[in-house]
């Protein structure tokens, strides 16, 4: 009996994590470019639901879904390098600035998108993954959104491109020591307002995670606080791209996680399940509260460093 509950659930929690943790990749690569450089966006929750709105009409007016996604990435880089050109002028703060741009998507998506609530787009299809495999809870576990490999692939680019480039040099240098920076000639506010809208493009591909695949409608409430809660991860993941695809699997195990129970019959606390996410949110920000675990890996320019 242990067996017939546990493999299912296992299996359900699985395949959610690459479901639901496929929008917190995005996002959370897209925040550890912008920080790298450095740079804080909280305009990501704006960015991630702008852009889910933009490739749903796109998808629908096309009725082409990879049109739909090059829309989000183009939604997504246009709001975020809004965000970076204002905040690279004087006696500008880039935190209440990100905080407008994230007001300013969320207002745009609600106004424009409210033609798409009802009709029905094109979606992204999943790579059946376990097509060999005879248990209907193994392949329903492996069918991949097929953005999630292009999520591993920006990670490990990311992740060569900071050690081995000269461009990602450049980022984590900016990052570090404006100072040194402008010493050797480099223009601190372009290199930060490029990775801050490239940061956004790969952030846009979240959002078109949520509108094109899961739960693959557009809707007001699509996002649930994901951009925020994307930038305690990549805290968490201490700025590391590998490990924010790590971390976006935990997190979406964790959100995942109500619905598998549900999948097996376990049908009590489940809203209690679902606040998962934000609880692994908040006690990550308590853990990081600590100086001394703050400072692990966080660019110097972000001004989180301990004294």
């Amino acid at each position: 009996m242990l067996q017939e509950v546990f493999i299912p659930l296992l299996l359900a929690v699985l395949g959610g994590a690459i479901r639901v943790g496929t929008p917190f990749l995005f996002v959370s690569l897209g925040e550890c470019l912008t920080e790298k450089s450095g740079r804080i966006n909280l305009g990501l929750e704006g960015v991630l639901v702008f852009s889910a709105m933009s490739a749903f009409g796109v998808a629908y007016l096309s009725q082409s879904a990879w049109l739909g996604v090059m829309a989000a990435a183009l939604s997504g880089a246009l709001l975020a390098w809004l965000h970076g050109l204002l905040s690279s002028l004087k006696r500008v703060n880039d935190v209440a600035m990100g905080i407008a741009i994230m007001m300013l998507g969320i207002g745009l998506a609600f106004y424009m998108g409210k033609p798409l609530i009802q009709p029905q787009a094109p979606t992204i299809s999943a790579i059946a993954l376990g097509e060999w495999s005879d248990y209907p809870p193994l392949r329903a576990a492996l069918n991949i959104n097929a953005l999630f490999p292009i999520g591993v692939v920006i990670a490990l680019l990311l992740h060569w491109a900071f050690a081995n480039t000269r461009w990602g040099l450049i980022v984590r240098m900016v990052g570090d020591s404006s100072d040194a920076a402008r010493a050797l000639g480099t223009s601190v506010n372009q290199i930060r307002t490029l990775s801050t809208a490239l940061g956004g493009a790969i952030a846009g591909l979240g959002g078109a995670s949520l509108s094109l695949f899961y739960p693959g409608s557009w809707n007001e409430g699509l996002s649930s606080g994901q951009g925020l809660i994307a930038v305690a991860l990549v805290i968490f993941a201490r700025w590391k791209p590998m490990a924010c695809l790590w971390t976006a699997l935990i997190f979406g195990g964790a959100g995942a996680l109500g619905p598998a129970l549900q999948s097996v019959g376990i049908t009590g606390y489940y809203h209690l399940f679902n606040a998962m996410p934000y609880a692994l949110t908040l006690l990550i920000l308590i853990l990081t509260c600590a100086p001394q675990r703050a400072i692990r890996g966080a660019p110097s320019e972000l001004g989180v460093q301990g004294h």
